[in-house]
């Protein structure tokens, strides 16, 4: 028998954490930035997953704060480091970020995905350790995961002539809670 699930935003968060680097990096702020709107697509057949697919809108993307930097990141800075992430994925040429699996295996907390994951127009293999909370009535889904957004033709944001950057490497968090049926 197979079944769908469906999660969004609504379900969960997607996060994406950021460092900052080059000779001034004291002055700049490690971001804390929300994709707010995303969906997950899950297919089970006989009480096993065999794909998931996740969307994420470019365009949702929400400075929620920084830590570190000379002073804390005023309202219009949450601002400018949004735009500034926009122009640097290409929100306007490339809406979304997607992951695809190819193979979903069972771990032992969890699922190991192996699929695809395209951003900024490009697509790399990657596999996502996936790990799964039983709370009783619902299941929590979680994972982190390491990007270099190098990889995916996106150059990291950077000013003061490069002494001031964001760090190629980003960390993205995902969480999401299901409600057994």
């Amino acid at each position: 028998m197979a079944t769908v699930w469906e999660l969004g935003s609504s379900d969960g968060q997607l996060l994406v954490k950021t460092g900052v680097g080059g000779p001034a990096a004291k002055m700049g702020h490690r971001l804390t930035i929300a994709m707010t709107t995303w969906t997950v697509t899950v297919r089970w057949v006989h009480d096993e997953p065999v794909s998931a697919d996740l969307t994420v809108d470019v365009g949702s993307l929400e400075v929620l704060g920084g830590e570190g930097g000379v002073k804390g990141l005023s309202g219009p800075e949450k601002t400018l480091a949004q735009s500034n992430a926009l122009k640097t994925l290409g929100a306007d040429r490339f809406p979304h970020i997607q992951f695809r699996t190819d193979d979903i295996a069972k771990a032992d907390d969890g699922y190991r995905l192996t699929g695809t994951l395209e951003i900024h127009g490009t697509t790399r293999e990657r596999v996502v350790d996936l790990r799964v909370d039983d709370l009783g009535d619902t299941w929590r889904i979680s994972c982190d995961a390491e990007v270099r957004q190098t990889e995916f033709g996106v150059k990291p944001y950077s000013m003061m002539m490069g002494a001031m950057k964001v760090a190629d490497e980003v960390t993205v968090s995902f969480t999401a809670e299901y409600q057994r049926g």
